[in-house]
Order: structure tokens, then sequence, then C-alpha cells
């Protein structure tokens, strides 16, 4: 083959240097122009369906990653929208009479629900999806026989893909996709996409419907745990627990308050560590043992702890948990002495009715399992009447993407903000700054403090929760 004959290929340089390589090279000499582009045409036709393939793996591993339901659904429209390059998206859910229920969606604005409405109804080629659930693929919907006129403020739409979602055998509900950005009509490859996504969503739906069953399970059996407030004489209470919004686990997370025989109220919160069935048993264990010493022996919230300490000891091995106990005794004309002591656990935060918002930290103390030789240290303050206390389990504070510090400022400056509210309010409230979302288990028991001498009655707060109400 001549050198010209070799330019007329990819270049002379590129063949001339390959005529030795054999009757591959001189065969690839051989194409013209119209090869090389059906060839450069295939190429890009491999990279994009291997970037495809790309995305595809991606979206399948977005969409099972949810465990929240509502969570899982919107990532499932989203994620499906993005890859057929859909303007919009939705994903309807049905009840059992094959209406919608729930509607999660893409590319529509608030302004066109607040217009239309936000729930579809089961007529026109939605209706005909619901009654015939199998894909659905429609290049000109205005032309379509079960068309029906949107309606006004909808935004006006050309083509649509269409698929229903199995969970396990029953049509839960089905994804619609309109407009390709391209201003081109779906494709076959689309189609396929979708009902890949489609199989992927029944699982991802199917693993949401039992995580929440499981967390809710795993939520009553923690609350069974957990006992309800008594009346507590001129303290309004209000306790709240709330699990960790990770993979639900059994927590040792708790919160306790009785009357002690000489009147004075006890205050307890603890966290066993670990997050299993052995935690929940460990915490029922140490919150029974910790409040009949505390009722018998009415001694220093130190020495009670100590005691506790042994006792774990010796029936347990020492058992690791953290533990706050405190004393409120009222104080005629001076408010109230605060004594408490720590084992190892957060300090309470102070939010007196006006001023500055701090916590009252000290010493901390050990945890409980690691000796009950070392002595550990009492604490003492005085707290004006009107004041609110908080105590809580580090899940309040603690978050992987923040130190503790910063949690630590961040509550107490929303709890200053909080402080005029409602107890009940103000714990949900609490709970509610971080989007109620949580890494662990979260225990919190809030008191407001009235004038001692002052009558009070008893209430019932949100979440079953005893309250007792000063007046």
């Amino acid at each position: 083959m001549s050198g010209h004959e070799a330019g007329e290929g990819i270049s002379g340089g590129e063949v001339g240097g390959q005529r030795e390589g054999g009757a591959f090279s001189g065969d690839l000499g051989r194409l013209g122009a119209e090869d090389l582009q059906r060839l450069q045409a295939s190429l890009r036709q491999i990279q994009d369906l291997h970037g495809r393939m790309e995305r595809l793996l991606e979206a399948v591993l977005a969409i099972s990653s949810e465990l929240e339901l509502d969570a899982a659904l919107r990532t499932i429209v989203e994620v499906s929208a993005g890859l057929v390059d859909a303007e919009y998206g939705a994903l309807g859910v049905l009840n059992d009479e094959g209406h919608f229920s729930d509607l999660f969606t893409c590319g529509v604005s608030q302004e066109v629900y607040d217009t239309i409405g936000r729930l579809p109804t089961s007529h026109g080629l939605l209706g005909e999806l619901v009654a015939h659930p199998g894909p659905l693929r429609v290049d000109d919907l205005p032309a379509h026989p079960s068309f029906r006129e949107y309606p006004e403020g909808h935004p006006p739409m050309r083509t649509l893909l269409g698929t229903p979602i199995l969970v396990r055998g029953t049509v839960y509900g089905n994804m619609y996709f309109a407009d390709k950005r391209t201003g081109e009509p779906f494709t076959g490859d689309d189609e396929r996409i979708i009902a890949a996504l489609a199989s992927t969503a029944g699982v991802a739906i199917e693993n949401a419907r039992l995580y929440e069953r499981i967390r809710r399970s795993t939520e009553d059996f923690q609350r069974s745990l957990l006992p309800q407030l008594p009346d507590l004489g001129n303290l309004r209470a209000c306790a709240r627990y709330r699990p960790s919004t990770a993979v639900p686990k059994i927590g040792g997370d708790w919160y306790d308050a009785i009357l002690l025989p000489d009147g004075v109220p006890c205050l307890m919160v603890g966290d066993v560590m670990g997050h299993d069935l052995r935690s929940a048993t460990v915490m029922s264990q140490i919150s029974n043992m910790l409040r009949v010493i505390a009722y018998e022996h009415c001694e220093p919230p130190s020495r009670v702890l100590q005691r506790l300490d042994e006792i774990l000891h010796g029936l347990h091995g020492g058992p690791m948990a953290t533990v706050l106990l405190a004393r409120l005794e009222e104080r005629a004309g001076l408010g109230w002495r605060l004594w408490w002591s720590r084992a190892g656990h957060p300090p309470p935060l102070l939010i007196p009715p006006d001023g500055p918002v701090r916590y009252l930290d000290g010493n901390g103390g050990h945890p409980l399992g690691v000796t009950y030789e070392l002595p550990r240290p009492d604490h003492e303050q005085i707290v004006p009447s009107g004041s609110t206390l908080l105590f809580y389990t580090d899940g309040l504070v603690e978050d992987p993407e923040r130190g503790i510090d910063e949690g630590l400022a961040t509550l107490a400056g929303v709890a200053s903000g909080l402080r005029h509210l409602p107890l009940d309010e103000m714990c949900d409230r609490l709970l509610a700054h971080r989007g109620g979302r949580f890494t662990d288990d979260v225990a919190l028991l809030a008191v407001r403090l009235a004038d001692p001498g002052t009558p009070h009655r008893e209430g019932r707060s949100p979440d079953g929760a005893e309250a007792v109400e000063a007046r």
C-alpha cells in the first residue's frame, strides 16, 4: 500500500507506522472517510452507553440508600427524572381503591399546586395507567384518545413516559415523566431505564416500610421502659424521648423523677453505653436501682451515685453508663437550691427568666463502671424562681459534623429564645431545632421552678409524658 493510500485512511504517519503490524493494519489503512465516521459514531455510542450505565448504577444506589419512606419516594422521582432528562417527574401513591393518596413531584412549582390542587384524579391518561398497569410511552399527549384537557394553571406537556411500581406483586403507585429537556420524545432506552428503576423503587419502598415498622416497635418498647412523671409539687415537669434517626436500635437513654420521703424532688437522666437489647436491659436495671437507692438513703447525690456504682460492680461487673442525679429543694424567699452530681454526664442547662443562659459545669466526675472507689463531687446552685432547668442525654447536642462544644452552644442559644414558651412547647421546639434528626437517642427532662408555696395542679403533656404545672 502506497503512502498516498495510507494518507486517505486515518493519517499517513499513524497507518504508515503500523504497516508491519500485519493484515489488521492493512485493513485499517483501507478504511474510507465514511467507514471512519461510522466507527467514530459507534465508539461514541459505546461511550454514551457506558456513561448512562454508570448513571443508572448511581441512581440505584441513591434510591436504595434512603430508609425514610417520604425521603425515599422523593429520591426515586428526582433521580429517575434526572436519568431520562425529563423536565417533570411525579410518583403517585395509590390507596386500596386505586385512587391517589399521595404525590411526590419534581419540576412542578408550589404555585401550580396552589392553583390546581396537589393530588391528580384517576382520569385520562393517568387513569389509563392505573386501570392497566404497564409501561406507557406517548409521543403526542394531546393527540392520544385518552387525553383530557389540562386544568387551568397546569403546565403544558407534550410527551409522557409512565410505569407502575410494584411492591410484593401489588401496585403501590405509578411514576410519570413528561417532556425531555432536549424536546425529543422519550425512547425505548428511556423506557427500559425507568422500568429498571421502578423495580429498584419497589425494593426501596418495601425496605423503608419495614424500617418504619421496626423503628416504631423499637420506640414503643423503649418508651415502655420509661416512667411517667409524678406530681413534683411546685415544679412543672416535662419529659421527652426520641430514638436515633439512624438504623433503629434499642438504646440505653432514660429519664426519671421521684419525690423523696423528705418531700424533695429528685431528678435523674442517664445513658448506658451501647445500642442493643442488653443496653436497654441494663438501663432498666440501673434506673430502677437508682430510684430505690435515692429513695432509701436521701443522701447527697454523690453518695447515691457511688453506692449505685458499688452495687453495679458487685452484681453486673460494672456496666458503663453516664448519669446526672439532682435534688431540688425549696428555699422560702431565696428560690431553689439545686444539689447535683454527675457521673460523666453532660451538665444541666440553667435558663433563668431573664439574663444569660448558662451550663452548670463543675466537675463532671467519671462514668459509672470505671471504679467505685474514686470520690465523686457534689455541686450546689441557688436557682431563681421562674427558671427552667434542662437535663438531657448527649444525643441532643452531638453531631458527627460538628464538635460537642458547638452542639452545646447551639442548644443554649435555641433554649434562650424559647424560655417564655410553655414548657411542653419549649421541649418540642428544642427537639425540632435540628430538623428532628439525631445520630443518637435523646432523653430530655425539663423542669420549671415556681415560687415556693405556689399552688399547683397536674396536667399531661404530649407524647403521654406526665406533667405537673405550677399555678
